[in-house]
C-alpha cells in the first residue's frame, strides 16, 4: 500500500516537474523576443510599452482562463468570440439607455449573459452527447447573428459611455491597470482552484479518460456542463472590459478572438486533447502570442510572417507535448513496475 502510495506521489511529481518545464520554456522564448526587440529598439522595454504589452494580452489571457478549463476536459470552445462580441455590445447598449447605471451592474449582467451563452453549449456537448467542436462552432454563428441582428449596423462610440466604464479600462492602481490586475487575479484564482479542488482535478481526470472517469464515479456531465458555463462567463466578463477598454463597440467585436485564444491555449502547454496544462501556461502563451506581435510591429517585419510564427509554435507545442506524454507514461510505467516488484 505504502508502495503504491509512494508510485502515485511520485507521479504526481513528475506530472508536475513537465508543467513547470513548459512554464519555464514559455517564459525563455518570452524573454528571448523582449531581448531581441530592445536590441533593435531600447524603448520597447520602456514602461508605457511594457504597460501596453499587458493591456493588449489581458483580454485574450482572461479568454484562456474558460478555454483551458473545457480543453483539460477534452472539449473546445469556438463560441468565445462570439460571446465576447455579444456581451460587449449589450454592455454599451445597456449604458446608451441608462447612462446613469453602475458599473458593477454591467459587470453582473455580462458575466449572467455569458453564462447563458455557456451553459447552452454545456447541455448540448454534455447532455446531447454532441461534439463540442460541432456545437461551439454553430453557436459562434448564432451568437454573432444575434450580435448583428441587435446593432443593426449601429456602432456605440466613448462618448456615449460613462467615465466610470472606461476608467476601468484605461485606469490603474500604482501603476498596475485595473485590466491586468483582473486577468491576473482571475488566473491566479482558477489556478488555485484547478490544483487545489476535487472538482479541479477531476476535470484532468476526465480529460486523461473521460470512461474511466465515469467508472470512478466522477460526474462527468456536470463538470463538463460546469466547464462550459465559467468559460462563458469568463467570455462575458472579457465582453465588459472590452468595451471598457476600447470605448468602441459594435457587432464585429471579438470576431477572430476564438483561434488566437485557442493558439494561446495550445502554445501555452494545455494539451488539446486534454488531461494536462495549466491556467498559468495558457495566459503566458498569450502574453508571449501578443508580444511576438508588437515585436514583429517594432522590428518591420512584414505581417504575414506573424501567422507564420503562430503556425510554427502551434506545431512546436504540440509536437512537445506528444513527446513529453510518451516520456511521463514511460517513465510512470517504469516506477510501477519497480514499485510491484
Amino acid at each position: 500500500m505504502e508502495a503504491t502510495k509512494g508510485g502515485q506521489r511520485s507521479g504526481s511529481h513528475l506530472v508536475e516537474v513537465a508543467f513547470r518545464v513548459r512554464e519555464l520554456g514559455i517564459l525563455a522564448a518570452l524573454a528571448l523576443v523582449v531581448v531581441i526587440t530592445t536590441a533593435y529598439s531600447p524603448r520597447f522595454l520602456s514602461g508605457q510599452s511594457l504597460r501596453d504589452l499587458l493591456l493588449n494580452a489581458s483580454i485574450i489571457a482572461l479568454l484562456t482562463v474558460g478555454q483551458t478549463l473545457v480543453v483539460i476536459t477534452r472539449n473546445v470552445d469556438l463560441s468565445v468570440g462570439s460571446v465576447l462580441g455579444l456581451t460587449a455590445f449589450m454592455t454599451g447598449n445597456l449604458f446608451v439607455g441608462r447612462p446613469g447605471m453602475p458599473v458593477v451592474v454591467a459587470v453582473l449582467a455580462g458575466l449572467l449573459a455569458g453564462a447563458v451563452c455557456g451553459a447552452i453549449n454545456g447541455a448540448v456537448t454534455a447532455v446531447g452527447k454532441v461534439p463540442s467542436l460541432v456545437v461551439t462552432l454553430g453557436t459562434l454563428y448564432v451568437f454573432r447573428g444575434i450580435d448583428y441582428a441587435w446593432a443593426g449596423g449601429r456602432q456605440i462610440n466613448a462618448a456615449d459611455l460613462p467615465d466610470s466604464l472606461l476608467t476601468l479600462g484605461s485606469g490603474r492602481f500604482l501603476g498596475v491597470p485595473y485590466l491586468v490586475a483582473i486577468t491576473v487575479l482571475l488566473v491566479a484564482v482558477a489556478a488555485y482552484a484547478l490544483r487545489s479542488y476535487r472538482a479541479g482535478r477531476e476535470l484532468y481526470a476526465i480529460g486523461s479518460n473521460p470512461d474511466a472517469a465515469l467508472l470512478a464515479g466522477i460526474p462527468v456531465g456536470r463538470r463538463v456542463f460546469a466547464a462550459f458555463v465559467l468559460s462563458g462567463a469568463v467570455a462575458g466578463l472579457a465582453g465588459v472590459l472590452f468595451t471598457a477598454r476600447y470605448g468602441t463597440v459594435d457587432a464585429t467585436a471579438g470576431t477572430g478572438f476564438e483561434l488566437q485564444v485557442i493558439s494561446a491555449v495550445v502554445v501555452g502547454g494545455v494539451a488539446i486533447f486534454g488531461g494536462s496544462g495549466s491556467v498559468v501556461g495558457a495566459a503566458l502563451g498569450a502574453l508571449l502570442l501578443s508580444t511576438i506581435g508588437s515585436a514583429i510591429v517594432v522590428l518591420r517585419v512584414p505581417s504575414f510572417w506573424q501567422q507564420a510564427i503562430v503556425g510554427a509554435l502551434l506545431i512546436g507545442a504540440i509536437a512537445l507535448d506528444r513527446l513529453l506524454g510518451l516520456r511521463i507514461a514511460a517513465a510512470l510505467r517504469q516506477r510501477s513496475i519497480r514499485s510491484g516488484s
